[in-house]
């Protein structure tokens, strides 16, 4: 009897085949070693090539497609699935149109805006922030987020600057509406959230969005004719002055809401949303993502470290932001046993320090840190795809192919980029510290700030490798390894990061120098340990037979100041050190810190829970360093 090899004989592969095999594995392993990160890469430039060539498309079919156009359309798509959660209370992409619609109809039949006109916007997280924003666009005006955390002197300019007709304040910031409104141009009408007006002269929102129509306006209002036309207003600290009205176009718009989909978010995802709406974070990657993917958000009134693993459980959410001091809060809280018992799978944001993004992944479960670099102004984003930990984004030939960039040596002394002998910038090797730089071009615009063309042009960099191109100076210190991979350093010029947000130092100098015993401040930013960013701290001279007055300084920070801008510590100089510029010395008064074992200036420090300035002993410094003083 044939055996069953011989009755059906196994197909013998051609010789050639053996030899392909082993090529394909050869090649897959050499690509494994030599280029790790190829198909990585390649995944996310397709993704970001994809998005360009759908926004090319629209252009050349003289389509412009706004994120806004994108909601409206999907109130139709989608009405009844829910778009805003917030307090428990459920609103629907249709229950946010009709509501945006009614506060475009009060602006349309009670004040003579027209398109393009400014309006100012100071409220906290709530929907109605949403509502008032949408309504707004929807008549095609440009919104500018204020912040709710600056006072006085500092929110006067703000509004100054971007010249609204109209300015619109929550009922929860009436106290400070209280604060300036003396000092408001008599031009600007003043709306608030409420339904009652204590204040002459100021109009109430509530009772006339209750009697609107919900009837859309005419769509002529909102549509827009270019991409690049300024659609927001949105206040950056930059790195000197007082805040600057950031111009932010639709073409912005749209890119940062792309920033979710790029990371790999889907409409069936639930986004929650702690950051302040004023901020780009928030506002554009946040309530702009979940638009460009037809999702849901949670939205918090306030960041809430004790809540907030309870509230990803109630509500079902996958997707988190955060900046680096959110997740090192979270981390800081007592360690409970369900805290990995939820179901966010993404954490996307800035700023979280190596050892915060190790422990987060070790005590809340599998989630990816979707790290990311964008300036709020800026023309350049690097997204960390592969989630190499402390990196903020990688780069390669492709990616600096579109959007054009480089690291140049800095001058901290003269604090300017170097120039060789010819006049040139010089790029820094890899591995060393470089000032980010990118191109501007018709692709990659930068719009600049609102109200004055010379923030604008101080942004600019001109002649730097060649005659007649041009940078946008980030203001930024970056590092990029031989890998690839990009790292954010240090900040340049006169700030610092603290509590998430930038500290303009000649702002909180300005402050100081107000009390009439004190004759010079010099105001720089102290690393603390296990703490994001860098503190305040003031080096003062007092004016000439006058005494420190810490009562009158604790009052003085506190009224005119954000709290995340009032100086954690101060020190009492004799006399102040200047730079061969004649500038204020700062670099040594940095390296020296607050430690008053090395210190023989008297040292304060604001302690929050007495509400003053009290002495900087060794043992309180012990207890800051410890962790057990809360900062």
């Amino acid at each position: 009897m044939r055996g069953w090899d011989e009755l059906y004989p196994l197909p013998v592969p051609p010789s050639w085949v053996p030899g392909a095999a082993v090529g394909i594995l050869s090649l897959h392993f050499i690509q494994k070693l030599l280029f790790p990160y190829f198909w990585a890469d390649l995944r996310y430039l397709l993704k970001v090539l994809t998005y360009g060539a759908r926004m090319e498309m629209y252009r050349l079919q003289g389509r412009v497609v706004t994120v806004l156009d994108k909601f409206v359309k999907l109130a139709e798509k989608q009405p009844h699935k829910p778009f805003l959660i917030y307090e428990g209370t459920v609103h629907t992409y249709r229950d946010v149109d009709r509501r945006s619609n009614r506060i475009a109809q009060v602006f349309l039949q009670h004040e003579a805006l027209k398109k393009g006109d400014t309006v100012a916007l100071l409220m906290g997280n709530e929907p109605d922030f949403i509502h008032v924003w949408f309504g707004l666009a929807k008549l095609g005006c440009v919104v500018a987020f204020l912040n709710f955390n600056v006072r006085f002197r500092s929110l006067l300019h703000c509004v100054s600057s971007c010249e609204p007709k109209i300015l619109v304040v929550g009922a929860d910031l009436l106290g400070t509406l209280e604060e300036i409104l003396p000092k408001l141009q008599k031009d600007v009408s003043v709306w608030i959230m409420a339904k009652d007006s204590m204040f002459p002269n100021v109009h109430t929102l509530l009772d006339k969005i209750e009697a609107a129509s919900e009837d859309p306006v005419p769509v002529n209002r909102c549509s827009a004719n270019n991409l690049k036309s300024a659609v927001l207003y949105i206040f950056t600290s930059g790195t000197t002055g007082l805040p600057k009205a950031a111009v932010i176009s639709h073409l912005q718009i749209l890119k940062g809401a792309a920033g979710l989909w790029a990371f790999g978010a889907t409409s069936e995802d639930i986004i929650y949303i702690t950051l302040p709406l004023y901020h780009s974070a928030a506002s554009l990657l946040g309530i702009g993502g979940c638009i460009q993917l037809g999702a849901t958000c949670v939205l918090k009134k306030k960041f809430s470290a004790s809540q907030f693993w309870s509230d990803c459980r109630r509500y079902n959410v996958t997707v988190i932001q955060y900046i680096g001091e959110l997740c090192r809060y979270l981390c800081n809280q007592p360690v409970k046993e369900e805290e990995k018992n939820h179901k966010v799978r993404l954490a996307v944001g800035n700023g979280v320090r190596n050892d915060v993004w190790r422990e987060f992944l070790d005590r809340f479960g599998a989630v990816k840190i979707c790290e990311f670099y964008g300036a709020t102004e800026g023309n350049i984003c690097f997204m960390n795809h592969t989630g190499k930990i402390g990196s903020v984004g990688r780069t390669n030939f492709f990616y600096k192919l579109f959007f054009p960039f480089d690291l140049i040596k800095y001058d901290f002394q003269k604090d300017e980029p170097v120039r060789n002998k010819h006049g040139w910038c010089e790029k820094v090797k890899k591995g060393e510290a470089g000032l980010l730089i990118s191109k501007v071009n018709a692709k990659n615009p930068f719009f600049g700030y609102a109200g004055s063309k010379r923030h604008t042009e101080k942004k600019l960099l001109c002649e730097v490798f060649k005659k007649g191109d041009l940078y946008f100076n980030t203001g930024d210190l970056m590092v990029q390894d031989h890998d690839n991979f990009l790292y954010f350093w240090d900040r340049i010029g006169d700030t610092f990061r603290w509590k998430g947000e930038n500290v303009a130092t000649t702002e909180v100098s300005d402050v100081i120098v107000m009390l009439d015993f004190i004759q010079e401040a010099n105001v720089y930013g102290v690393s603390v340990p296990d703490h994001e960013g860098k503190a305040g701290m003031a080096s003062l001279i007092l004016k000439h037979n006058a005494s420190l007055d810490l009562e009158q300084m604790y009052k003085q920070v506190v009224t005119y100041l954000p709290s995340y801008a009032c100086p954690l510590f101060l020190r009492i100089q004799d006399k102040m050190e200047m730079t061969g510029t004649f500038k204020q010395q700062k670099f040594r008064l940095v390296d020296e810190g607050f430690n008053p074992s090395t210190i023989t200036d008297p040292l304060y420090f604001l302690d929050n829970s007495k509400k003053a300035y009290v002495l900087l002993t060794k043992e309180l410094h012990e207890m800051i360093l410890s962790g057990k003083m809360k900062l």
